[in-house]
C-alpha cells in the first residue's frame, strides 16, 4: 500500500461532523488543497462579491474569515479591484479531477 500524501488525503477529513473546519493547515500543499475546495463549493464563477458576502460565505465553514480571506487572495483563488471593495472567484480554480 502506497503511503499517504498530501495530495491523496480527502478534504473531508479537515471538516467536523457538522461541516465546521477544523483548522486551517499550516502545510502550504494541504493548505493549497482546502482553498481550491473552498473556492470551488462556496463562490460562483463570474460573480463579484463584497466583502461582507466573502466573510458571510466563509464564516459558514470557519470563525476566522479574515485570514482564510486572505489566503484565498494570496493564493489567486480569490481577486479583488484595488479599492478592495469587489471580490471575484479566478476562472482557473476548478479542482483537478479525482481518479
Amino acid at each position: 500500500m502506497p503511503p499517504h500524501t498530501t495530495s491523496s488525503l480527502s478534504v473531508s477529513a479537515l471538516f467536523d461532523g457538522s461541516g465546521r473546519l477544523t483548522t486551517i493547515p499550516r502545510r502550504p500543499a494541504r493548505r493549497e488543497q482546502l482553498l481550491a475546495h473552498l473556492t470551488e463549493t462556496l463562490f460562483e464563477e463570474g460573480r463579484p462579491y463584497t466583502e461582507p458576502e466573502v466573510n458571510e460565505a466563509l464564516r459558514t465553514v470557519h470563525d476566522d474569515c479574515s485570514a482564510l480571506r486572505r489566503h484565498l487572495i494570496v493564493s489567486g483563488h480569490l481577486s479583488r479591484t484595488r479599492d478592495g471593495r469587489t471580490y471575484h472567484r479566478t476562472p482557473a480554480t476548478a479542482l483537478p479531477p479525482t481518479a
